[in-house]
């Protein structure tokens, strides 16, 4: 889906399963939801959240036999900071990094590491790395230890807990705020607008008392706050009238949203290049420049935002341009099908691989808002061309993917109506003799079968 900054920030990936095998499930996962919480106060659940599982039971906390002695250095994985890069700073030897990071690979693409990751690193009498852990959040604990001179990997899969909800509610004031005042985490609004982001900007397109509905599925690791994971179906209505649906769709390597009527909800661009900002300048032919002091046109949309706000790419294309472009500072210029070319200017920096001739794919980060160039605050100037000629991006015609196939457009229906259903009351429906999903190879068609109560929408 686009957006990995808010949507991943939690750090928990797609469970990978078809949509049936979600709602088969989720009965299931209910009944151990309300089971006992792996944690048992408050502060120990915080302290295992800021230590992670392993310094957890190092402190008494969690069910790993008598407390080890506590972690000679400890702290989180840094921006653009790899695994090597964190062995050498441990003082490993060139080749015992290599050994280590091959043996970690066993588990983990060290390529692949998120920010923020915690680990912990034990040395031995000698002042040389012993054992050296590091949580994944959302995936499992890597621990690295010395036996014999070679390093031996060990991976504990993190306990997970899923169920579906519902929720409704009505826009006052932020998004996030109201998905809290419905019952859900605020994380949970930013799903929402990787769902809906070709079909709504969210800097200029909420209005309060707009109202949502969204059926999605939560879940909670180690004894964590459950948090959501993906949106499984959402109904947006504005206050004048105008309503957007979308519905997941389809298997665990095909999935996608989709409208009331089958069509796909993904466009070849987005609406805008950051979910969160506002409009601080529209297209003009005849606008005073705050730097120059004279009139001269504004080809572009300018969006105000913090310094270092991710910058998405609005299609996919290939990089034409990341350099200093005069008075635009940084600018990223992307060239898609179609003759079509987007431009991002007043970066404060590049994305990592953003250089000509880098393939980009719809929603990748190509850099970060700034205000080089003649600018007087932080803010991101996106322009678009057609065929040579600037265009204005609000009145960007629409170019829609493929829709349902006609195969499988009664399948849909199903599926859309269930889900309808679950927006409007809360409950799980099933749909009508449908198969959603496939167990292993040779099994037969996993059909959903009646589920209990979700509990009532808020």
């Amino acid at each position: 889906m686009g957006w990995a900054r808010f949507r991943r920030s939690w750090g928990i990936p797609w469970l990978g399963l078809p949509l049936g095998g979600v709602l088969a499930l989720s009965g299931a996962a209910q009944l151990a939801w309300e089971g006992p919480r792996f944690g048992t106060t408050a502060a120990e659940r915080a302290a295992v959240a800021a230590a992670g599982s392993t310094a957890a039971a190092e402190l008494g906390l969690g069910p790993g036999g008598p407390p080890r002695r506590a972690a000679d250095r400890s702290a989180s994985l840094k921006p653009g900071q790899t695994l090597r890069e964190l062995f050498n700073e441990l003082g490993m030897a060139p080749h015992e990094i290599y050994g280590a990071t091959r043996a970690s690979e066993r588990y983990v693409d060290p390529r692949q590491l998120r920010v923020g990751a915690p680990w912990s690193a034990y040395l031995g009498a000698n002042g040389r790395l012993q054992r050296f852990e590091m949580v994944l959040p959302g995936r499992g604990e890597l621990t690295l230890e010395r036996v014999g001179g070679q390093w031996q990997p060990a991976w504990r899969k993190l306990r997970r807990e899923s169920r579906v909800r519902a929720i409704r509610g009505t826009l006052e004031g932020a998004l996030e705020s109201s998905m809290a005042r419905a019952g859900a985490a605020p994380e949970l609004a930013y799903l929402m607008a990787d769902v809906l982001q070709w079909d709504l900007d969210f800097s200029r397109d909420l209005r309060r008392h707009d109202e949502f509905r969204v059926l999605f599925e939560e879940v909670m690791v180690e004894g964590h706050e459950p948090r959501p994971e993906r949106v499984l179906a959402v109904s947006y209505a504005h206050a004048e009238g105008r309503a957007l649906e979308a519905f997941l769709f389809g298997s665990a390597t095909d999935a996608g949203y989709f409208d009331g009527e089958g069509k796909p909800l993904q466009k070849m661009f987005l609406r805008s290049p950051m979910p969160y900002s506002r409009v601080t300048s529209k297209f003009s032919n005849r606008r005073f420049h705050p730097v120059l002091g004279v009139f001269r046109p504004h080809h572009g949309i300018d969006y105000g935002a913090p310094t270092g706000t991710p910058v998405r790419v609005t299609a996919s294309g290939a990089v034409v341009e990341a350099d200093w472009s005069g008075g635009g500072g940084k600018t990223v210029k992307v060239r898609h099908p179609n003759g079509y070319l987007t431009a991002y200017l007043h970066l404060s920096r590049f994305a990592r691989g953003i250089r000509p001739g880098a393939r980009v794919r719809q929603g990748d980060v190509i850099g970060y808002v700034g205000a080089t160039g003649l600018a007087t605050a932080p803010h991101l100037d996106y322009r678009i061309q057609v065929h040579g000629r600037w265009i204005d991006p609000m009145t960007l015609a629409i170019v829609p993917a493929e829709p349902v196939p006609s195969p499988r457009r009664a399948e849909f229906l199903a599926v859309r109506d269930a889900m309808r259903a679950s927006l409007e009351t809360g409950e799980l429906f099933r749909p009508p003799a449908i198969s959603l999903a496939r167990g292993s190879a040779g099994a037969g068609p996993a059909h959903l079968q009646p589920e209990p109560e979700l509990g009532r929408i808020n």
